[in-house]
């Protein structure tokens, strides 16, 4: 029984060490820090987008429908995506 348990222990290390290692591969360190501000944007296949907002230990999910996100606004510049996957931000100049 002693082998048994010494097995589960090093499971248990294990997936731990696997934790970490996914979280500092994806650059989400700050999602583990008490004081940190992070926001997350995911967008289904259906065109549904879900925003994750946490600050510091405060997290919150919320789902944006499409006539939520309807509206007047002013138009601040664009975005392109380069060849390699980056995007990049131009700012409108008003004159």
């Amino acid at each position: 029984m002693n082998g048994v348990a010494n097995l589960f222990d090093l499971g248990s290390v294990l997936i731990v060490g696997l934790l970490l290692a996914l979280f500092s591969s994806l650059h989400m360190e700050d999602l583990l820090q008490e004081d940190s501000q992070v926001t997350i944007t995911k967008q289904s296949s259906s065109g549904e987008m879900e925003i994750i907002v946490k600050d510091g230990k405060k997290i919150e999910a919320m789902k944006v429908s499409k006539e939520q996100a309807k509206g007047k606004g002013q138009r601040l510049g664009t975005a392109y995506r380069l060849e390699n996957g980056s995007m990049v931000y131009i700012p409108e100049v008003n004159k």
